[in-house]
């Protein structure tokens, strides 16, 4: 973690090039070395925040006062600090009869606060959750006293986490677990407290700000997909091919359980959705027969979308598991008990993260708790589905060499892609697709499901999603088209991503033909596209070039009228089929 004084530096560096955004900053304590130790850990992601901050103790007026700054400021991010320690000081100044409800009338604030910025600025909500206070008021018998300021406030905590759970836009920074690693003594220093009104101490600022960069990290598409395991010494104790399937150290005993609990942790991110891969220097057979064969093995076959064990080098290895997941190397971890093997892999590979592992596997996951490494803003069921899809994908590859041409491989797929609109069945996985797709998005607008509610119910959008299913399986929905009615003639493709592994398949034009279809059925003469390149979605600046769109400016332009279908070989359905 960097120092204050580091991220200091940043804000003298030049942020051309970096992606601008627009965050607001309010808070009850002063917040100034905050926005700077945020904007300094924005510049190391790639962003160029730009921050309006609000006085302090200004919150309320800020946000219920139309005509305020904040509004006039107009951010996509609105970050809101209430601690805990002016929430005492509510607290204290309240009425008996009043203090059981506190943590109510708070949520009713932070309710009223979220619809207000919804409706006014349509932007997304980090609220800080609340440190531990203990007033010793009551002792340990404050957690059978609802009256309590503890029990108030670990209440209030968990009516937080309740309606971040059931309302689209807000997200918690848990600044409760930043106090849990470091201690109330690092976290809050009372003499700067008093002297000051500065709630966090200038050493916490950096992880506060590192834990909140990585919700807008999240929000913009930046968030890890994949974890890369070494084996041996990794993820079990010793070498399996010196030690043999019963010497290797995994189960209940010594650190044996070390090894164990560090499976379990990998198995809860694979069911959660991460893509787990193995790359080992090891005979395939013998690597693969602890997760065949031990009875103490968390981690089993099933559970790995690739698995490459061999004797070629770690860095070609992992560019093979890349290029079959089809996933940017920045959206990768690899975890490898050996120091020369990650330096390799460090030097060779950019963009992929390489934690430093202790040498003690007994401290492998403390430590890699506290990088927060797979942070997410979404979640839904067909997450627990994408190691199947990948292990599929595996088995397209080797089909793939056994036929002549390409479209005999495509046509023995049998594929069959179920189009339809936004429902609401489909739009979390609508609004998680445009919040991950980075390589193949012609605009990279994400949405959330709000977003996706309204236009759903909006005439002035056409809006398909896609599935694709083959006879190895079910890709799920995979592609997403939104078409606004730009005027009588002309229908603007405001949004066309797509899952990169279903590319090379026909989907571009199997696409295509559904959109022509639907603006010649509706009457209209044009389709209108736009490519906005950011620095991972180069794959598709010649996307519609490549599918007869002619430049017109910073645009493209199709003629529907003189458009042929391409040839593909999907079948397009429907749910009522």
């Amino acid at each position: 973690m960097q120092t204050f004084a580091a991220l200091k530096k940043n804000l003298k560096k030049d942020y051309t090039g970096l992606v601008p955004l627009k965050l607001a900053l309010l808070g009850d304590s002063a917040t100034q070395l905050l926005s700077q130790a945020l904007r300094g850990a924005a510049y190391d992601e790639g962003f160029d925040l730009q921050i309006w901050e609000a006085d302090f103790g200004q919150v309320e007026r800020q946000v219920f006062d139309e005509g305020s700054e904040l509004y006039a400021f107009e951010p996509s991010i609105v970050v809101i600090f209430q601690s805990a320690h002016k929430l005492l000081g509510t607290y204290n100044k309240l009425k008996p009869e009043a203090f059981s409800l506190l943590a109510d009338n708070r949520m009713d604030l932070v309710g009223n606060m979220y619809s207000q910025l919804k409706e006014k600025l349509n932007a997304r909500i980090i609220y800080y959750n609340y440190t531990e206070i203990n007033d010793a008021v009551f002792g340990s018998y404050s957690n059978k006293v609802a009256s309590s300021f503890p029990f108030q406030l670990r209440k209030l905590n968990y009516r937080l986490m309740e309606f971040a759970a059931a309302t689209p836009d807000f997200f918690v920074c848990d600044l409760s677990t930043i106090q849990n690693q470091y201690g109330k003594s690092a976290i809050f220093q009372s003499s700067i407290y008093i002297n000051t009104e500065m709630v966090l101490s200038v050493d916490t600022l950096p992880e506060v700000a590192v834990k909140t960069l990585d919700i807008i990290k999240a929000l913009n598409g930046r968030f890890k997909k994949c974890v890369i395991l070494d084996l041996d010494n990794t993820t079990w104790g010793g070498i399996i091919g010196d030690d043999g399937l019963e010497n290797i150290q995994i189960g209940s005993l010594g650190i044996g359980k070390a090894f164990s609990e560090f499976q379990y942790w990998v198995k809860k991110l694979q069911k959660r959705g991460i893509i787990v891969a193995v790359c080992s220097k090891n005979t395939e057979r013998i690597a693969k027969e602890p997760f065949e064969k031990h009875p103490d093995m968390v981690l089993r076959l099933e559970d790995i979308a690739v698995f490459v064990a061999n004797w070629e080098t770690k860095v070609d290895n992992i560019r093979h598991i890349q290029s079959i997941l089809n996933i940017g190397f920045d959206s990768m971890v690899f975890l490898d008990d050996n120091p020369f093997e990650r330096n390799i892999v460090r030097d060779n590979i950019a963009g992929i993260t390489v934690p430093e592992l202790p040498e003690d596997p007994a401290e492998y996951l403390e430590y890699l708790y506290t990088l927060n490494l797979f942070e997410t803003v979404s979640y839904s069921g067909e997450d627990a589905e994408r190691t199947k899809q990948y292990q599929v994908e595996a088995q397209r590859a080797v089909l793939q060499k056994s036929f002549g041409s390409e479209d005999e491989f495509l046509q023995s797929l049998e594929m069959v892609s179920v189009v339809e609109p936004f429902t609401k069945f489909n739009t979390p996985r609508v609004a998680q697709l445009s919040q991950r797709s980075n390589q193949f998005n012609l605009r990279t607008v994400r949405y959330t499901e709000a977003d996706i509610e309204s236009m759903a119910d909006n005439n002035a959008y056409a809006p398909f999603t896609f599935t694709l299913v083959d006879k190895f399986g079910d890709n799920g929905l995979i592609c997403i088209i939104i078409l606004k009615k730009e005027s009588a003639d002309t229908l603007f493709i405001e949004t066309w991503l797509m899952s990169c592994r279903v590319l090379k398949r026909g989907m571009e034009d199997f696409t295509l033909n559904t959109i022509v279809n639907y603006a010649k059925d509706n009457g209209f003469a044009y389709l209108k596209g736009e490519y906005i390149p950011t620095p991972k979605n180069e794959m598709v600046k010649d996307h519609f070039k490549k599918l007869g769109f002619r430049e017109a400016g910073s645009y493209w332009q199709l003629d529907v009228a003189a458009h042929e279908n391409k040839k593909c070989f999907i079948v397009k359905k429907s749910n009522n089929d």
